[in-house]
């Protein structure tokens, strides 16, 4: 999947806007709240994950996904758009949106 059809995947979901983040790349937020961060040069993306999902995604192919930061629940997860399943990038592109929307939008999306 390319920065192209990462976005448009992000702008499918309701209430998911684009903005430019803190290095002037893509950022994308729901209700002015982040959970998807795409690279200057778009070659990988930054979504927010639940730890457990951070961790064991980094141990199972660390040439695709890098720990980026965590605390709390949430944990940032780097993501290789090059090296990523495209059905699983979709999975975690959603699942950041759904751990940061709330609820009448998630409901929305699963209506």
């Amino acid at each position: 999947m390319d920065a192209a059809e990462v976005t448009k995947v992000l702008l499918g979901l309701p209430g998911a806007e684009e903005h430019e983040g803190w290095a002037g790349q893509p950022c994308f937020k729901v209700r002015k709240k982040g959970f998807v961060y795409l690279s200057t040069d778009e070659s990988s993306v930054m979504l927010k994950a639940l730890r457990e999902e951070q961790e064991a995604l980094v141990a199972e192919d660390p040439e695709v996904y890098t720990p980026s930061w965590a605390s709390g629940r949430f944990a940032w997860l780097q993501v290789d758009l090059a090296a990523a399943d495209d059905e699983e990038l979709r999975e975690l592109l959603i699942e950041a949106w759904r751990l940061t929307a709330p609820k009448f939008l998630i409901a929305q999306w699963d209506g």
